[in-house]
């Protein structure tokens, strides 16, 4: 399965494109990503978030963790999930992650 066009972006690394998408998921946006064109394995990075709560606890939004994702850490953690074991270029399960401080962790 791939990523929706539609609802996604893409981003070039090292001369690699790559289409990466958000989804929110009860207290986390996971970031997806894959190679544009290889079908290969994905990364699921699970990112603490209240964003997917903001609109039912709005206007009580202060203090809620509301993590927005840039093109910057975007490239970031694709570049250590390469560097940590993921075969984009490989047919298989996704790889899991978490990430926690600015680093992505194997989950």
């Amino acid at each position: 399965m791939t990523i929706n066009k539609r609802d996604s972006r893409t981003i070039n690394i090292n001369d690699e494109i790559f289409r990466w998408t958000i989804s929110p998921d009860s207290g986390y946006s996971v970031f997806i990503a894959e190679h544009e064109t290889i079908k290969g394995q994905r990364i699921q990075v699970y990112i603490e978030s209240d964003i997917d709560s903001f609109w039912v606890n709005f206007p009580y939004v202060e203090t809620m963790n509301q993590r927005l994702i840039k093109p910057g850490a975007v490239r970031k953690m694709i570049i250590e999930a390469i560097r940590l074991g993921w075969k984009y270029k490989e047919p298989g399960k996704p790889i899991v992650f978490d990430l926690k401080n600015e680093l992505i962790y194997r989950r």
